[in-house]
């Protein structure tokens, strides 16, 4: 995980706080992905250069489909 604040681990205990009422004050891109997604681990970098390169302009809000089958399920990842 990043070490950069605009980048967040979501889980379902902080899903409502991190990406739902942060999205108030900034948008927020929420990044599905798992261990074994190829694909994600195309994306992924590319995502957190972008948090990384415009600064605060948006927040990076990572789940991993894997631990939070709830919440991939609700969202029918």
């Amino acid at each position: 995980m990043s070490e950069n604040a605009n980048v967040v681990e979501i889980t379902a205990a902080n899903f409502e706080t991190d990406v739902l009422e942060r999205s108030f004050q900034v948008p927020v891109v929420l990044d599905f992905w798992a261990e074994w997604c190829g694909p994600c681990k195309t994306l992924g970098p590319l995502l957190d250069a972008e948090v990384e390169k415009r600064g605060g302009a948006f927040v990076l809000a990572k789940l991993d489909t894997e631990k939070n089958p709830e919440l991939a399920g609700a969202f029918q990842i």
